[in-house]
């Protein structure tokens, strides 16, 4: 009753600090594939179920955070951004932690192995598609002073460099999917074809959390726009 309580108190302050904490347990789902990654990397199922918990238990906090905000969202015509704008940013937030819940159930279900000459790889290219989530987030933490400001001056400026840095971060992204791809390629015929495909899935699913992230900020960058 407390916590609800409190959670109306934030809408009756502003729909978007709801939001934000929204984006906020959606990245804190992500990254624990950090320490979820090491643990596959050292063949440590143990310890890796034990993260995957974790990961389940953040986005089962995550979808709660998002029955809320759809629950309690005014339909009133003066709100500072437009309902559907705001829905459609919780739904994109929303699908960063369903990916890593995702990636984390199928690879501790399977206890899928990292071949050798990938693993480097792997380690760099989750970390960047995480400091593409964690920009989301750093963007989407400007919106109530965006709507302070009336999404003009300084204030807009600061966020659209923060959007176009958010761009050049999933460019990155891709340019790592590729390569990893490519040095999978490479050794895959010395593996067994069906975890070759289930590692390809990986692969997609990793690069699925930076896509997410930037459609947070394209939906960002309309709001700018208008």
């Amino acid at each position: 009753m407390v916590a609800n309580s409190s959670f109306l108190q934030m809408f009756a302050r502003s729909p978007v600090k709801p939001m934000q904490q929204h984006i906020e347990k959606a990245h804190a789902c992500a990254m624990e594939l950090v320490p979820f990654f090491d643990a596959v990397l050292a063949k440590d199922w143990e310890k890796a179920e034990q993260i995957q918990l974790r990961i389940s238990d953040l986005e089962h906090q995550a979808d709660e955070l998002k029955r809320g905000v759809r629950a309690h969202l005014p339909k009133s015509l003066f709100m500072p951004v437009p309902r559907t704008d705001l829905l459609e940013l919780l739904r994109m937030q929303d699908r960063i932690a369903n990916k890593a819940k995702d990636i984390a159930g199928i690879m501790t279900g399977r206890q899928m192995e990292i071949p050798d000459g990938i693993a480097s790889l792997v380690t760099e290219y989750v970390q960047g598609s995480l400091a593409v989530t964690e920009q989301a987030v750093r963007a989407l933490n400007e919106l109530d002073e965006l709507v302070a400001t009336g999404f003009r001056g300084r204030e807009a400026d600061t966020v659209g460099e923060m959007i176009d840095e958010l761009d050049r971060l999933e460019h990155e992204a891709d340019r790592r999917e590729r390569e990893i791809r490519h040095a999978l390629f490479d050794v895959e015929k010395d593996l067994p074809p069906i975890d070759v495909m289930f590692l390809y899935k990986v692969i997609e699913w990793i690069g699925e959390l930076a896509d997410r992230a930037q459609q947070v900020g394209s939906r960002l960058q309309l709001l700018l726009a208008r």
